[in-house]
């Protein structure tokens, strides 16, 4: 059983301790240029230096993956709406309705963050380093690293970003060559132009990014995308949308799912859902644990592809190669998949069916989305932590089990002050917790909190 220290309440920390931020994503990035901007000390720390300030979203090397939120709503900082917009140079509303590559905002954000750097001086830096666990006293952690050193920092803050995907267990017996656990491997694509059929399972955003890079790589064969329901992703319209604001819904459980479709039949289906996003994370919350699983197990592949979607564009090319014969979407149930001399033969029960269809395939590539279960994550850290009892997953193994302002909560649920979590990871608390605008929104929260953390917390407030 897991041994739990004792909670003290932390004195005032000293002034000059900083704060430990894992992870230089978009989520740590953002996080620690809002600390420097609130006079707080901080301690960057990436374990790759090539995702430092892009992680995996944008740390993509391809210009044709492109961004899924529009340019318009693409700032960094949620008191400055326009600032993307000033970067790239653009003006007016065609300029902001535009979908650019990703690997652009990626240098945005590292630009954002060297001038950040600059500005600091000596009160910010960034460590090359993996941490590996971390000690809590009273007012004080300190986090072990991978060279041996430690920082002492007033507080511990978790931008962990996205898991990588579990392994199908249909195939994690192929060969590595022929099926890829993490599509974001340079190897899912090498020789593109050599291969007759691919197979994807999984048929969200990934997916739609891997049919992308295949297509750039010279794949000319056919690409079957599989999942349970078979669904992609829907379009953005080509200009963004005018939503007023509504008052948040009362309505609950499937009484809101009929509420939304009847609004969809008045105003369109992305107005519906646009005018839910300021009350999204709200909505969740006031849902039961009992709704939330319910939520997850039938409408959550229904509620990604109406509420994460594709740029035009992307779209646009999506059609061509299904128009082409050369893109097959697919419902149903991966079965059995067996290695042979020149591919990989796939069994799967199409949805609502009981035969089975069978694939010859050169290749695999899985698109499922990131692993959320802490229990199967192999990131040191995380796996100190929990052997200390500091953390536990959220009841949904979505992520970490945080409160409301990122307080990581203990083994006994007890949220603690000098450890707190950012970005997907916290999943499981606000549900709409993946894109730009809502992450921004949250690292600004916990950064002022933490500037005044000595009287705020005091308070109670």
């Amino acid at each position: 059983m897991n041994q739990i220290p004792p909670r003290i309440e932390p004195e005032r920390p000293p002034e000059d301790l900083p704060v430990a931020v894992v992870g230089a994503g978009f989520s740590g990035t953002l996080l620690t240029i809002n600390l420097i901007r609130q006079g707080v000390p901080v301690v960057l720390i990436e374990r790759n230096h090539a995702q430092l300030a892009k992680g995996l979203a944008f740390g993509t090397k391809g210009p044709e993956h492109l961004l899924n939120v529009r340019a318009a709503n693409m700032s960094a900082f949620p008191d400055d709406q326009a600032n993307f917009l000033r970067w790239i140079g653009q003006s007016g509303e065609e300029q902001a309705n535009r979908f650019v590559p990703r690997l652009s905002y990626g240098l945005y954000l590292r630009e954002l963050l060297i001038k950040a750097l600059a500005d600091a001086g000596p009160k910010a830096q960034i460590v090359s380093a993996e941490a590996l666990s971390a000690r809590f006293e009273t007012g004080q952690v300190t986090v072990e690293l991978d060279d041996g050193s430690e920082i002492v920092a007033r507080s511990l803050v978790l931008a962990l970003g996205n898991f990588p995907p579990a392994p199908h267990p249909v195939l994690a017996a192929l060969p590595e060559d022929r099926c890829f656990a993490d599509p974001w491997n340079p190897r899912a694509v090498a020789d593109a132009g050599s291969l007759d059929h691919v197979l994807l399972i999984g048929t969200g955003l990934t997916a739609a990014d891997m049919i992308l890079s295949l297509d750039k790589a010279g794949f000319k064969g056919r690409i079957t995308a599989l999942s349970r329901r078979g669904l992609k992703p829907h379009a953005h319209a080509e200009t963004g949308p005018v939503v007023d604001y509504v008052p948040a819904p009362d309505a609950r459980g499937s009484a809101l799912v009929r509420q939304i479709r009847e609004r969809a039949k008045a105003i369109g289906w992305r107005a519906a859902v646009d005018e839910q996003r300021p009350h999204t994370q709200n909505l969740w919350r006031r849902h039961d644990a009992a709704a939330q699983r319910r939520f997850l197990r039938h409408l959550r592949p229904y509620w990604d592809v109406h509420r994460h979607r594709l740029a035009p564009d992307v779209a646009k090319r999506l059609g061509e190669l299904q128009a082409e014969g050369r893109l097959e979407f697919v419902a149903g149930k991966l079965v059995e998949a067996e290695a042979g001399q020149d591919g990989v033969a796939v069994l799967y029960r199409p949805r609502g069916e009981e035969r089975l269809e069978r694939l010859e395939v050169c290749r695999i590539i899985n698109c499922t989305g990131p692993e959320g279960d802490l229990l199967r994550s192999g990131v040191p850290l995380v796996k100190d932590l929990l052997a200390q009892g500091r953390v536990r997953p959220d009841q949904h193994r979505l992520g970490l089990d945080v409160e409301h302002l990122g307080r990581v909560r203990d083994a006994h649920g007890r949220p603690q002050d000098t450890l707190f979590a950012v970005g997907p990871v916290t999943k499981g608390e606000a549900w709409e917790i993946v894109a730009v605008p809502d992450i921004r929104r949250q690292v600004w929260n916990l950064a002022r909190y933490l500037a005044d953390a000595h009287w705020v917390g005091g308070e109670g407030l």
